[in-house]
């Protein structure tokens, strides 16, 4: 599966933020983040198809990461070499199971987190997935509005991050108009300055 851009967005500092419609592990960036559990057992949806096309050094590493700092919590995302896919590194983020109890300060918090990891390993460029929506049944339109605005807030709060350029990739046509929606009414609303 391909990716096609649906939207994009300038934002404040040169920076943009795109949304994507297709497959998270074809498009270009830096890093990709994916939709992990706190044991980074690779089994199925975004973490399966990353796990599948990038080849099984991602789950070695992943495993060795579990072994040497224990179970990864919503803000301390992992990080792994990105073995075969088309990008320096994957970027496992832990998002909450819906029902959990304070399930958007966690989803937030692993937003941030990746956003952290991306500045600490010095990238210019970031794709998620729409984090916890998927086995995990957080609701799509909140988990829009908490992760946009976490990335928003982020970039808003570091302008030296050497990030320059924010996606959100969602697998079908039905999610992408959730982001876009989502998008439309935060960066409209005067959440970002300049966003013109």
């Amino acid at each position: 599966m391909t990716h096609q851009k649906l939207k994009s967005y300038p934002l404040p500092g040169k920076r943009e933020l795109h949304i994507i419609q297709g497959d998270i592990t074809s498009v270009p960036v830096d890093c990709i983040v994916n939709a992990a559990n706190e044991f980074l057992q690779h089994g199925g949806g975004v973490a399966g198809a990353i796990a599948l096309e990038g080849g099984s050094e991602i789950q070695r590493e992943s495993d060795r990461w579990v072994e040497e700092h224990g179970p990864v919590p919503h803000g301390k995302p992992a990080f792994t070499s990105a073995g075969r896919l088309n990008c320096q590194y994957v970027i496992h983020a832990v998002g909450p199971v819906w029902g959990s109890g304070d399930e958007d300060s966690k989803l937030a918090a692993a937003v941030c987190g990746s956003l952290e990891r991306a500045d600490e390993l010095g990238l210019f460029s970031i794709a998620f997935p729409a984090i916890s929506t998927g086995i995990f049944g957080f609701p799509a339109a909140l988990a829009a509005q908490v992760m946009l605005s976490g990335i928003l807030d982020y970039l808003a709060a570091q302008p030296d991050s050497p990030l320059y350029l924010v996606m959100l990739v969602l697998f079908d046509e039905k999610m992408g108009s959730v982001f876009i929606k989502a998008s439309d009414s935060l960066i409209a609303s005067g959440n970002q300055e300049d966003s013109s």
